[in-house]
C-alpha cells in the first residue's frame, strides 16, 4: 500500500501519511480546527529522551489536534510538553515486570477514558501496553520507528508491529526491515 493511499483502520480513508501529513479525521471526530483540517484526539505515548523528540519535532502536524501525551515524569519531558496535558507512566520499563503491569492497567484506564482517534508512538516499551488496548478497541495505532536503528529492528518495534495499523520507518534501510512499512523520512 503506498503512502498517498493509506487506510488507517475501519475500512475508511483516514489518512496520507506522507512525512505524517495530517490526518482526514473519522465521523467522530471534532469540527473543523486551523487550516480546515478536521481535529483529532491524538495519544502520543513515548519514553522520554530522544523518543519523545522525533513526536515533538512533528509539532506543525499535530499543534491543530486535541493532544495526550503519555510519558515518564522527568525534567526533560515536564519541560518539552510544559502546557500539554500529559499522563505520566512508570519507569523503568527496561526489564521491569512491575512497571509493564502497572503500564499495562494505566494504558487500559487512561485509553478506556480518552478514547483517542488515534495512537502514535516512537517508543520504547511504554507503548506496546497503549497499541495492544487501542487495537483492543479499535483505535488506530501509528508506529514511527526511531531514526537511530537503521540495520537492525527495535524490540518495541518488533512487539508493536503486529498491534499498529500503520508501521512507519525514516531511512530506506529500515523499510527492508519491516515488511509492508511506509516511508516518511527523517523527522529530526
Amino acid at each position: 500500500m503506498s503512502a498517498a493511499a493509506m487506510s488507517l483502520g475501519h475500512g475508511a480513508p483516514w489518512a496520507t501519511i506522507t512525512h505524517m501529513a495530517p490526518f482526514a479525521a473519522p465521523p467522530a471526530a471534532q469540527a473543523a480546527g486551523p487550516g480546515g483540517h478536521s481535529r483529532l484526539h491524538i495519544m502520543f505515548v513515548a519514553s522520554n529522551g530522544g523518543h519523545l523528540a522525533q513526536l515533538f519535532q512533528l509539532n506543525s502536524w499535530w499543534r491543530q489536534h486535541e493532544r495526550t501525551w503519555v510519558t515518564f515524569d522527568v525534567p526533560d519531558a515536564r519541560s518539552k510538553l510544559l502546557g500539554e496535558r500529559v499522563v505520566h507512566a512508570y519507569h523503568p520499563t527496561t526489564r521491569n515486570l512491575g512497571n509493564l503491569a502497572r503500564n499495562t492497567l494505566l494504558a487500559r484506564r487512561v485509553i478506556a477514558a480518552e478514547r483517542p482517534d488515534v495512537v502514535v508512538s516512537t517508543g520504547a516499551g511504554v507503548a506496546l501496553p497503549f497499541f495492544v488496548f487501542a487495537r483492543m478497541w479499535g483505535i488506530p495505532t501509528v508506529y514511527l520507528e526511531v531514526y537511530d536503528r537503521v540495520d537492525s529492528r527495535s524490540l518495541t518495534g518488533r512487539l508493536c508491529r503486529p498491534f499498529s495499523t500503520a508501521f512507519c520507518v525514516q531511512w530506506p534501510e529500515q523499510k527492508l526491515l519491516y515488511e509492508g512499512s511506509e516511508l516518511v523520512g527523517v523527522v529530526l
